[in-house]
């Protein structure tokens, strides 16, 4: 029987970064030199989750005036960017932290574009850290000579917006990862990961990496059986791939913990910055770290450039591409690829699992 487990301001900067340590709810906080007219704020403690959907919220509430946000683990807090005071007070009677920054999402979308149009090179990647306030491009080991160069001079030029570090190791899709799947390719065979089981239609399929699905069409478990064929296929621009299981194959909601239990799944949550997230795929299988950046674009070479990646810590090797990003019973992504390994430590992409479910019209299930 094959189960998932089988197949893982006015812009002054404020002092200081991230928000002090709170330790529970019940702290309330009044702004310096109010009236006893104005009305305290109580700082939510938050899950992870529930601070996304907060975060939500808010941006739809403060519009242009928002910056970002991320999610403070030590005192289970959001924190939310903006660029004044009057904002700021919309976030702290919500619940949040406010952090007045100099940057608003309006000059770091600016920064993206030039970018995407000036430095598009293959080895590098850029994404959005709210707790920076500004894009973090890297370039991996082959950016060497002139793409350097041109790389450093067009972050230099972009001023407070974005700011330039180097990877040991080199971008690439993690093709080889929770449980094995493989299938033919040309001049071999690949193998990857299943992300996780889905319904479509009230039937079941499950989702993995698009650069899998690229090439693959017919899947085999790791004993060599028949488990589905490939039905949709996203590679480049996006990472994920949908497999319509083949008939009887067993597909729970859940992803293997590789240590005789599993994890199970119940919804999908979108990710936060500073959120603790769990990896599980068949090479390196479970391994955990936090999520650094969003909207993350990486070039991987021969014009392969895939966008709206979540940007984590968390290390990961070839095989386990697709495999499962998830915290708790929410699933929040699928493995793409990055550099390092679990040895030396690495960064790795994710395509966000509610793109992949919307793309597909499927849910978790």
């Amino acid at each position: 029987m094959l189960k998932h487990r089988h197949i893982s301001t006015k812009r002054a900067a404020m002092a200081g970064t991230a928000v002090v340590a709170l330790v529970t709810a019940g702290v309330t906080f009044q702004t310096a030199n109010a009236s006893e007219a104005t009305p305290d704020f109580t700082v939510k403690s938050l899950t992870a989750t529930a601070a996304g959907t907060l975060s939500s919220t808010l941006d739809k509430s403060l519009g242009a005036d928002a910056a970002g946000s991320y999610y403070d683990a030590k005192a289970k807090a959001l924190v939310v960017n903006v660029v004044d005071d009057q904002a700021a007070e919309v976030v702290r009677q919500a619940g949040g932290k406010a952090r007045v920054v100099e940057n608003s999402l309006a000059d770091l979308k600016s920064a993206r574009q030039t970018l995407v149009s000036e430095a598009t090179i293959p080895g590098t990647s850029w994404s959005f850290d709210p707790v920076a306030n500004k894009m973090v491009v890297t370039a991996d080991s082959t950016v060497k000579g002139a793409a350097w160069d041109k790389l450093s001079g067009v972050v230099k030029d972009l001023g407070g917006k974005a700011t330039l570090k180097q990877t040991a190791g080199a971008f690439k899709p993690f093709i080889a990862g929770g449980d094995a799947v493989s299938g033919p390719v040309p001049g071999g065979s690949g193998r990857c990961s299943v992300g996780f089981n889905v319904v479509k239609g009230g039937q079941p399929y499950f989702l993995t990496a698009g650069h899998c699905t690229a090439e693959i069409t017919d899947w085999s478990d790791a004993q060599g059986n028949a488990v589905g064929t490939t039905s949709q296929s996203k590679f480049p621009g996006n990472d994920y791939g949908l497999v319509k299981y083949a008939s009887g194959v067993a597909h729970p909601s859940e992803v293997d913990l590789y240590n005789g239990s599993a994890q199970s799944i119940t919804k999908a949550a979108e990710a936060t910055v500073g959120m603790n997230v769990t990896r599980s795929g068949s090479t390196s299988q479970v391994h955990d770290g936090q999520v650094t950046g969003l909207d993350a674009t990486v070039n991987y070479g021969n014009g392969d450039i895939v966008n709206g990646l979540i940007d984590t810590n968390v290390c990961a090797e070839p095989g386990d591409s697709g495999g499962s990003l998830f915290s708790g019973s929410s699933a929040i992504g699928l493995t793409s690829g990055g550099s390092g390994d679990c040895t030396s430590g690495g960064e790795t992409f994710f395509q966000p699992a509610t793109a992949a479910l919307s793309a597909t019209g499927s849910e978790i299930g």
